[in-house]
């Protein structure tokens, strides 16, 4: 099996994009979403990180984490927020040999995307990135629109105008490898 190297800083801030296994017509995120949410909270309460900004989609999300000083280990994380949300819904999906054989559910694609927040520039330009997403799926026409975002928390604290961004159809770019 290739072994990929990820970027590692100790108390470092990450940007990552998970995805479901089968993307098209799955809503498998939203339609539990409560489900997530709580995976989220037990994890962070046995291995404490701060969440800034994220966004659910229906089939994939993005978010932005912040690692306490010292702290390096989000591979850990990310591994018991898929495992505690898997062991929580009814299974009935379909499963490959592969992942019959390795005792996995059908939900998660196994890797997802990491990127190293290098500066505040490219913090907030993933930032941007994650609220977007909603506008740029087409699920809605305006980033207020989309209820699992914490754009609107964000607009709560000033950071953004609850019109930020309106409904144009440009699209934002993080240079992001893939969805």
């Amino acid at each position: 099996m290739t072994e990929y190297r990820r970027a590692t800083v100790a108390g470092g801030t990450y940007f990552f994009t998970l995805n479901c296994l089968l993307r098209q017509h799955n809503h498998l995120l939203t339609d539990h979403i409560d489900t997530l949410r709580n995976a989220f909270q037990y994890v962070k309460q046995k291995h404490p990180f701060d969440m800034p900004a994220v966004v659910i989609l229906p089939d994939h999300l993005h978010c932005i984490w912040q690692l306490p000083d010292g702290d390096m280990d989000y591979k850990t994380r990310w591994s018991l927020v898929k495992s505690h949300f898997s062991r929580s819904i009814p299974m009935g999906e379909q499963r490959s040999l592969s992942r019959l054989k390795r005792g996995e559910r059908g939900i998660w694609q196994r890797r997802y995307w990491e990127h190293l927040i290098r500066d505040e520039m490219d913090y907030a330009h993933h930032t941007d990135y994650i609220h977007w997403n909603p506008v740029k799926h087409g699920w809605v026409p305006r980033v207020s629109d989309w209820p699992y975002s914490s754009f609107h928390r964000h607009v709560e604290k000033g950071v953004y105008l609850i019109d930020w961004a309106g409904s144009s159809s440009e699209e934002m770019e993080t240079g992001e490898a893939h969805e």
